[in-house]
C-alpha cells in the first residue's frame, strides 16, 4: 500500500493501547515488547484512532485542531499512520 484511502479505519490491534504515562507526563502507545512515547503531535493522531473515524475524518479534524489545511497536514498524517502499520501498533 503506498498511501491511504479516505475510507480506511485505523484502529488500534489487539493488544496494543495508547495510555496516558501519569509518572512521566504524556502518553504512549504500548504493545508486546513495545514502548513509543506520543509526542504532543503523535498524541492528536491517535486519540483520533478508535477504530470508528476513517481516515478523512482523521484529518479533518487535525486540520481544526492545528489550523491548518488538508493538504498540509494529510502527508504528515499518512507517514506517521504508515510507519506505525509497518511496526504492527496500527492496523489499516
Amino acid at each position: 500500500m503506498t498511501g491511504i484511502a479516505d475510507d480506511t479505519v485505523p484502529k488500534l490491534p489487539h493488544g496494543v493501547k495508547f495510555r496516558e504515562d501519569k509518572a512521566r507526563g504524556g502518553f504512549i502507545l504500548v504493545g508486546p515488547e513495545r514502548i513509543f512515547n506520543a509526542d504532543g503531535v503523535a498524541t492528536e493522531i491517535l486519540k483520533r484512532v478508535d477504530g470508528k473515524t476513517d481516515f478523512a475524518g482523521i484529518v479533518r479534524q487535525l486540520t481544526e485542531v492545528f489550523t491548518a489545511d488538508a493538504a498540509t497536514i494529510r502527508p504528515d498524517v499518512e507517514s506517521f499512520l504508515l510507519d506505525l502499520r509497518d511496526k504492527q501498533m496500527v492496523t489499516l
